[in-house]
């Protein structure tokens, strides 16, 4: 039996695909070759924005239409079968099961009963998020690792909490063994995964754990083991309220933590702001912004802006505008507002028309672009570490790599290198990759 797995949305929802795909390997199933000859589909979609869902509809339609010449099941899992549940079967007939995020533990019945010639009447729904660890490929060597689900923040504008529930945080010894499985079958960067990671908060009968402490107890867990495994951690994503002192005196203090970090801003007026229940301010940000750069100077600043909020005003995009000067961020996902429904934000007066977000957008993107050259334009010239990903698209010769502040370069070099560390002269910039030579 044979299965294809297809993903959109968050780096969440890919850890969630490599687990359910796990969860296939374990029973037998393996990869289809060919899209169109797999004895089972599943789509894991995202709610966040209307673009996600009408890419996951146009999937939906595609294998719909497939099906009328050959048997197979189609799935649909993530944060859109979970806000639509019954909705979406109705809406395409088609679909064999819909899988809301507390039901993705039947995908293995589900298997099952499809090896059996049978299928299921229903499926189990949990009252809690169930982890499962990463599923990670033969010669794979980064992974993602979820550390914490859900979302206590209740944002004005985001359907997160609604579908994905409360935050849950996992049992940091079930973190460590999954993190020496990683490292031991040869990983060598993980990246920790929350939909607030920061957020991070265990108790037990020994007391108290926080992101912080959870972030120590990794690196001490990785130097004790010293195999030469993993060398880099990440995490996302960030929201500011939670990174704490604490936290960047851990990062400061350990190289083993890149320095890079994904600070979701969304705006830069406080006014819009507030109205989006973010519970910090521009100028809390900015000082926030400072610490961590007098503490980590070499970081890198990424980012989200959220273009358009019901009741925004050219001068609320003008502080934003301002924001991102005096942050300089390296890069920014940037978007303009869609209203999700059942969150405050969709009913809320003031709703911006299409064309005035567009507009706005674009004066952000603009800006963000000058940004990201005028910070990469420093690199040019200096010596960095990278991890190499990939052969380049462009050129077979060359080979694809990313910093620890996540910037992409590229360099001669052969495949075998693929899943290596290297030490990089950067010698040029071209678009958003720099040019490097190797120097060992």
């Amino acid at each position: 039996m044979t299965y294809l797995i297809e993903t959109y949305g968050c780096q969440m929802n890919k850890a969630e695909s490599a687990a359910l795909e796990g969860a296939l390997a374990g029973r037998g199933w393996t990869q289809a070759v060919d899209p169109l000859s797999a004895d089972l589909v599943l789509i894991n979609t995202c709610s966040v924005r209307m673009t996600a869902e009408n890419r996951a509809w146009g999937r939906i339609a595609f294998y719909a239409a497939a099906k009328r010449s050959r048997d197979f099941l189609l799935v649909v899992t993530g944060c859109m079968a979970e806000r639509m549940k019954r909705d979406m079967r109705e809406a395409e007939p088609a679909i064999d099961y819909v899988l809301g995020n507390f039901q993705k533990d039947s995908l293995g019945p589900i298997a099952d009963a499809a090896v059996a010639g049978t299928r299921l009447a229903n499926v189990e729904e949990k009252p809690v998020f169930s982890f499962a660890g990463s599923h990670h490929e033969p010669g794979a060597f980064r992974s993602f690792v979820p550390i914490m689900h859900g979302c206590d923040n209740f944002c004005s504008y985001c359907i997160v909490p609604y579908l994905r529930g409360r935050e849950i945080s996992r049992d940091p010894g079930e973190i460590m063994s999954e993190l020496d499985a990683l490292e031991d079958s040869g990983v060598r960067e993980v990246t920790l995964l929350g939909q607030n990671v920061n957020s991070y908060r265990w108790s037990s009968p020994q007391g108290k754990l926080g992101f912080p402490g959870l972030l120590s107890r990794i690196a001490g867990r990785v130097h004790d083991r010293d195999r030469g495994g993993i060398r880099w951690i990440r995490f996302l994503t960030s929201h500011p309220k939670d990174l704490s002192d604490e936290l960047i005196a851990v990062l400061a203090s350990d190289p083993l933590f890149c320095r890079h970090i994904h600070l979701c801003v969304q705006h830069g007026s406080d006014r819009i702001l507030g109205a989006m229940n973010r519970r910090y301010t521009r100028d809390s940000y900015l000082r926030l912004v400072e610490r961590i750069r007098k503490e980590v100077p070499d970081v890198t600043l990424s980012t989200d802006i959220l273009i358009g909020f019901p009741g925004e005003t050219d001068e609320d995009v003008d502080l934003t505008l301002d924001l991102m000067r005096r942050v300089a961020f390296a890069y920014s996902y940037m978007y303009y507002y869609n209203p999700r429904t059942g969150t405050p934000a969709a009913s809320m007066d003031g709703q911006v028309p299409a064309s005035v977000k567009k507009a706005r957008l674009a004066r952000v993107i603009g800006l963000q672009k000058e940004l990201s050259a005028a910070a990469m334009s420093g690199l040019v010239g200096s010596e960095v570490e990278v991890l190499i990903e990939s052969v380049s698209r462009r050129k077979k010769t060359e080979l694809l790599a990313r910093t620890a502040g996540d910037m992409m370069v590229v360099f001669e070099g052969d495949s075998s290198r693929i899943g290596s560390f290297a030490k990089v002269h950067i010698t040029s910039l071209k678009g958003n990759t720099f040019k490097a030579e190797e120097l060992w």
